[in-house]
């Protein structure tokens, strides 16, 4: 049985999709163009009902890379405090 990895779509892939999808082609010429099944475009297209999601943001509550090094950082050096204490 042969089974092969099939990596799902790159951001550039699915704005392609998207693009194509609002210019009115089908599902096989969109298929074709990307290398995909049309199955797969379907799967990408059917669960949002044809509509472009929104692009995705972080939130403005969620830690940034910088805030959660300078919490790991200070995790381990209160750690090797704790470790190096008698």
């Amino acid at each position: 049985m042969d089974q092969r990895f099939r990596r799902g779509f790159t951001a550039a892939e699915k704005t392609e999709l998207w693009e194509r999808w609002q210019r009115g082609e089908s599902l096989k010429a969109i298929g074709r163009a990307l290398g995909k099944p049309s199955s797969s475009i379907y799967n990408q297209v059917a669960p949002h009902g044809g509509i472009r999601p929104a692009p995705r943001r972080r939130s403005r509550l969620a830690l940034t890379f910088s805030e959660r090094e300078e919490i790991s950082s200070g995790i381990v050096e209160s750690m090797l405090l704790v470790q190096s204490s008698p």
